[in-house]
């Protein structure tokens, strides 16, 4: 299973959106959604999705969280996170 960064890129922004400034979504969520119905595919566009997630954060597109806190895109990211719609949107 593969997806464009186009698409990862839409729908991370499309599901920030939709969630509202002051909440956030899981990078699973998006993998989720590109995956559709196979169940198991989402998996392994995990990666893909936290590289985009990096990218649009670089430039202030989206804010990755970690344990509630706004993370330094330009740092190591490692663990948990989460998204949320950046002021640049």
């Amino acid at each position: 299973m593969s997806a464009d960064r186009s698409a990862i890129e839409a729908t991370i922004l499309a599901l920030c959106a939709a969630r509202g400034a002051e909440r956030s979504i899981c990078p699973s969520e998006v993998a989720r959604a590109l995956a559709g119905s196979d169940e198991k595919a989402w998996r392994t566009l995990m990666h893909p999705v936290r590289e985009e997630a990096l990218r649009l954060a670089r430039a202030g597109r989206v804010v990755i969280l970690r344990k509630g806190r706004t993370q330094d895109p330009h740092a190591p990211i490692r663990g948990v996170i989460r998204l949320r719609i950046g002021s640049l949107s």
